[in-house]
């Protein structure tokens, strides 16, 4: 069956098996951080791919992690450079973006095969820095 030109176009997800190697490297680096984190993957789409809490994590932290993740993913880069961004926005952007569920808290990070964008990883139950050290790490994990 061939597609009908103009009605849809392929999207380039994470595969399963990539979203798992994600969360064990953000988990690996959470634990020789001494941290408890949650960790979440989301596809190019923002739909929940794979999700893990570490025991012990805050509660409020496994939402974060897939507002970080979602965030990230549908922008395509991670909330520090949209922060920056913002910066020169009138308050009601800012405002008008966090109301509709984006989060400018630190600790996603897009994940690309090649150049294209096949979701994001969010991470939270540290501080931001130790996020965003576990986040990096889990995009590595693609990578490498």
């Amino acid at each position: 069956m061939s597609r009908s030109p103009n009605v849809s176009v392929p999207q380039p997800v994470i595969h399963h098996d990539a979203a798992l190697r994600v969360i064990g490297a953000a988990v690996a680096k959470a634990e020789s951080m001494g941290i408890r984190v949650c960790v979440a993957v989301v596809d190019s789409a923002g739909t929940l791919a794979a999700f893990v809490r570490m025991p012990g994590a805050f509660l409020i932290s496994g939402e974060l992690a897939q507002k970080k993740a979602h965030s990230t993913a549908a922008i395509g880069v991670p909330a520090e450079l949209v922060d920056q961004a913002l910066s020169q926005e009138a308050p009601r952007v800012r405002e008008g973006i966090v109301l509709a569920g984006f989060s400018l808290i630190r600790g996603g990070a897009a994940l690309r095969d090649g150049e294209s964008l096949i979701g994001a990883v969010g991470v939270s139950g540290g501080s931001e820095s130790q996020d965003v050290e576990c986040a990096q790490a889990a995009a590595a994990a693609l990578r490498s």
